[in-house]
C-alpha cells in the first residue's frame, strides 16, 4: 500500500500534534497584545470604538476577498457594515456588500451560537447571493461540492503540478460534521488554548474545503469567530485577514507544505500565531495614534486655530500612509492646506508659539515640524 501524500490520508486523520515549546513566545506574545489592545479600548469614547470597529471589519472583508484576488467595492462592504452598527452612512449598498457584512457580524457579534451545518450553508449563501450565481450558474450555492476531485494546480495541462488536493466527496459529510461537533466542544477545552483552537480551526476547515468556492472566506471568517469565542468579545479591532495578505505567498506556501506533511503541525501554527501576533501589533498602533490624537486635542482645546491648521495637525496626528514621518517642511504644509509660502510659513510660526508643533533640528529649506506630544509611542507621520 502507498504511504500517504496528503494529510486526511494519514491513519489518525485528524488528531494532529504540536510541540508547545516553540509555540509558547508566540502564544505569551499575542495573549499581551490582545491584553494591551483590550485595555487601551476601554480609554476611548463609543463614537471611537464603533468607528475603529467599522474600520477592523471593513479591513477583514475587503483584504479577504483579495487574499482570492477579488476586488472589492469599499464603499459599498462600508455602507453595509456602517448601517449595521448604528453609523450613519447613505452610501449605495449591493448584494453583494450586504452578504459580505452579515457573514463577518454573524461570525462575530453572534460568536456564542453554536456554527451548525445550516449555519454554514447560509454563510455561503450570503457570499455568493443570487445576482453573482447568474455570472456562475454552475456553482453549487448553500451545498456541499460534487463529486470531482477538489485540487489546486498549476503548469502544463498534461502535466500538471497539484498543490492542493482535498478529501474526496464521498463521506465528506461526515467529514465536516466532525470538524463541526469539534469546533463546538472545543470551545469549552480549559486544556486548549483559545489562539491554538483558532489556528486548528483554520487548518481543518480549509483542509476539508467542503464548497465548491468561498472555502478560503469562510474559513478565515470560522477563524474569526473561534478568535471572538476565545476573546469573548463580540466587537473586533484588529484584522487577521489584513496580515494574511501581506504575506499570502507565506500562507499559501505554509499551507501546502502543511497538506503534504504528517498531522505534527506545529510549523503552521507558528506562522499562523505569528501573522496574528502582527494583526494585533497593527491595532495597537492604529489605536495609540487615535489615542495619541484626543489627548492633544484636549491639551489644545483653548487654542484659537485656523481651518488650514487643524487640517494639517489632523494629517500630522492620522500617521500611517497619509502623514509625514520625517515631519513637515514649509512647502509640504503649503500643498496640503492650500495656501501661499508666505501664509504657510505665517501658520507655522503661530502653531510652534502655542506648542502645536516643535521644530526638528536643521534650519532654511530643511527646517521641518512634528506634532509636539510628548511620551506618544509613534513620532510623527509618513512622508510624502
Amino acid at each position: 500500500m502507498n504511504d500517504p501524500f496528503w494529510i486526511w490520508q494519514q491513519p489518525d486523520w485528524p488528531i494532529f500534534t504540536w510541540q508547545t515549546e516553540p509555540l509558547a513566545p508566540l502564544l505569551r506574545a499575542c495573549t499581551q497584545a490582545q491584553g494591551r489592545l483590550l485595555g487601551m479600548l476601554g480609554a476611548v469614547g463609543s463614537d471611537t470604538e464603533a468607528q475603529s470597529s467599522l474600520d477592523a471589519l471593513l479591513q477583514n472583508i475587503v483584504t479577504s476577498s483579495a487574499i482570492e484576488g477579488e476586488q472589492l467595492n469599499v464603499g459599498s462592504v462600508r455602507s453595509s457594515l456602517a448601517r449595521r452598527l448604528g453609523i450613519s452612512d447613505e452610501g449605495r449598498v449591493s448584494m453583494r456588500s450586504e452578504g459580505l457584512a452579515e457573514l463577518l457580524l454573524d461570525a462575530t457579534s453572534a460568536h456564542q451560537q453554536p456554527l451548525d451545518q445550516q449555519r454554514l450553508y447560509r454563510w455561503h449563501c450570503w457570499l455568493f447571493p443570487s445576482e453573482d450565481n447568474l455570472l456562475a450558474p454552475r456553482l453549487r450555492v448553500g451545498t456541499l461540492r460534487g463529486e470531482e476531485p477538489m485540487q489546486v494546480v498549476s503548469g502544463r495541462l498534461d502535466r500538471p503540478t497539484v498543490h492542493f488536493e482535498a478529501p474526496p466527496r464521498a463521506g465528506l459529510e461526515e467529514q465536516l460534521a466532525d470538524f463541526l461537533a469539534w469546533f463546538e466542544s472545543s470551545h469549552n477545552d480549559a486544556g486548549l488554548d483559545p489562539l491554538l483552537r483558532a489556528g486548528i480551526a483554520h487548518f481543518w476547515f480549509v483542509t476539508l474545503h467542503p464548497f465548491d468556492d468561498g472555502n478560503g472566506r469562510l474559513t478565515r471568517a470560522i477563524t474569526d469567530m473561534a478568535l471572538a469565542q476565545g476573546e469573548q468579545q463580540a466587537i473586533r479591532f484588529y484584522a487577521m485577514s489584513a496580515s494574511i495578505l501581506d504575506d499570502r505567498a507565506g500562507y499559501y506556501r505554509i499551507l501546502e507544505a502543511s497538506q503534504k506533511g504528517s498531522l505534527e503541525i506545529t510549523a503552521w501554527l507558528q506562522w499562523f500565531l505569528g501573522t496574528l501576533l502582527k494583526s494585533l501589533e497593527q491595532a495597537l498602533t492604529r489605536i495609540d495614534r487615535v489615542l495619541a490624537k484626543a489627548r492633544f486635542w484636549q491639551a489644545h482645546r483653548t487654542n484659537s486655530l485656523l481651518p488650514e491648521q487643524i487640517k494639517v495637525l489632523n494629517r500630522l496626528l492620522e500617521g500611517g500612509e497619509k502623514g509625514f514621518e520625517a515631519g513637515i517642511s514649509a512647502a509640504q504644509y503649503q500643498s496640503v492646506a492650500q495656501v501661499s509660502k508666505a501664509t504657510a510659513t505665517r501658520h507655522l510660526s503661530g502653531l510652534l508659539e502655542k506648542g502645536c508643533l516643535r521644530r526638528l533640528p536643521g534650519g532654511g529649506r530643511s527646517t521641518r515640524y512634528q506634532i509636539n506630544q510628548p511620551g506618544s509611542r509613534f513620532s510623527g507621520i509618513d512622508t510624502e
